[in-house]
C-alpha cells in the first residue's frame, strides 16, 4: 500500500510528540529567529518502540516511556511504527516526514533490525552488511544535513532462553553491522541489544515474563508491557547520558521506580 505524504503526516501526528514535565533548567537550541526553543528527540523505529493505543493495551512501546526520564520541557516525537524496517520506513516516506520537521540541535534516534531480517518479504528485508547499512546511512546523512544529531541503537532483544536458562540473541549480524557503521560514521551508538539481553539474563526465565506482553490470551516474547517498556527506556536514556548525547541536567529518575499507572494508551 502506498501512502500519500498527507496520510503519513497524519499518522505521525497521531503518534503525538510528547512534551514532558520535569524539574531543572531548560537547555534549548537557537531558532532561526534567535528565540530559544527546546530540543526534540525524534525516534524512528519499529513496534518495540512505537506508540500503542487503547486497543493494543497492555502492549507498550519503549518510546512511550522515554519522557519519564527526560527533564521538564524536553519533547519526544515518536515516529516508530509497527512492522517497519530501515528500508520500508524510508520507502513509505516516513523519514521524509521527520526530516521535514527536525531542526538544528534536535536528535534522531534510530532503531531497526527486527523486521530487516524478514528475508521472505522484499519490502522489508535488508542484508546486514550491505543494504541495512546503506539505509541507516540515509538517516544519518539526513539528520546531519539539517543540523540534527543522529544516534544509532541496536535492536532491543527478544525474550528467548535456551534449555539451560541462558538468554539467547536473536538478531544475527544486525547489531554488529549497526555498531560497525556507527564507528565508521562517528555516530553515537546505543548498544541496547547487549544491555537488554544482559537484563533478561539477570531477571531469568520466569521473571522476564513480567516485562513482556504476556497476558491470559497471549504469550508475546517480542513486545513489552509497561514494566518492560520502562526498563528499556531507562537503558536507552542511560546510554544517551553515558555517550554524552544528553547531559546530566537533561535526565531524571534513572534510579527511581516508575509506576505502571504512568503509562496510558490513547484512543487511536
Amino acid at each position: 500500500m502506498s501512502l500519500t505524504r498527507r496520510q503519513i503526516t497524519t499518522a505521525a501526528l497521531a503518534a503525538v510528540p510528547l512534551a514532558v514535565a520535569a524539574t531543572g533548567p531548560a537547555s534549548a537550541a537557537a531558532s532561526p529567529g534567535g528565540a530559544r526553543r527546546e530540543r526534540t528527540l525524534y525516534l524512528a523505529g519499529d513496534s518495540t518502540a512505537a506508540q500503542k493505543y487503547a486497543d493494543a493495551a497492555p502492549e507498550t512501546g519503549w518510546g512511550m516511556a522515554l519522557p519519564f526520564f527526560l527533564r521538564q520541557g524536553s519533547a519526544v516525537s515518536n515516529h516508530a511504527v509497527n512492522g517497519r524496517s530501515s528500508k520500508s520506513f524510508i520507502d513509505e516516506g516516513r523519514l521524509d516526514v521527520i526530516l521535514g520537521d527536525i531542526r538544528p540541535g534536535d536528535f534522531l534516534v534510530v532503531q531497526f533490525g527486527h523486521n530487516d531480517s524478514k528475508i521472505a518479504d522484499p519490502t522489508r528485508y535488508t542484508e546486514p552488511w550491505t543494504t541495512y547499512q546503506d539505509y541507516l546511512r540515509q538517516y544519518i546523512d539526513g539528520a546531519r544535513a539539517r543540523g540534527a544529531r543522529p544516534v544509532l541503537a541496536t535492536s532491543v532483544e527478544r525474550r528467548k532462553f535456551d534449555a539451560s536458562g541462558n538468554a539467547v540473541p536473536t538478531h544475527g549480524d544486525y547489531p554488529a553491522a549497526a555498531i560497525a557503521l556507527a564507528a565508521e560514521e562517528g555516530v553515537a551508538l546505543l548498544d541496547i541489544q547487549a544491555l537488554s539481553i544482559a537484563l533478561w539474563q539477570r531477571l531469568g526465565v520466569e521473571e522476564t515474563k513480567k516485562y513482556f506482553n504476556w497476558t491470559a490470551t497471549e504469550q508475546d516474547n517480542t513486545h513489552f508491557n509497561p514494566p518492560g517498556a520502562v526498563a528499556v527506556a531507562r537503558l536507552v536514556v542511560g546510554e544517551l547520558l553515558r555517550r554524552r548525547v544528553l547531559a546530566r541536567r537533561d535526565v531524571r529518575r534513572l534510579d527511581e521506580e516508575i509506576p505502571d499507572s504512568w503509562i496510558t494508551w490513547p484512543q487511536a
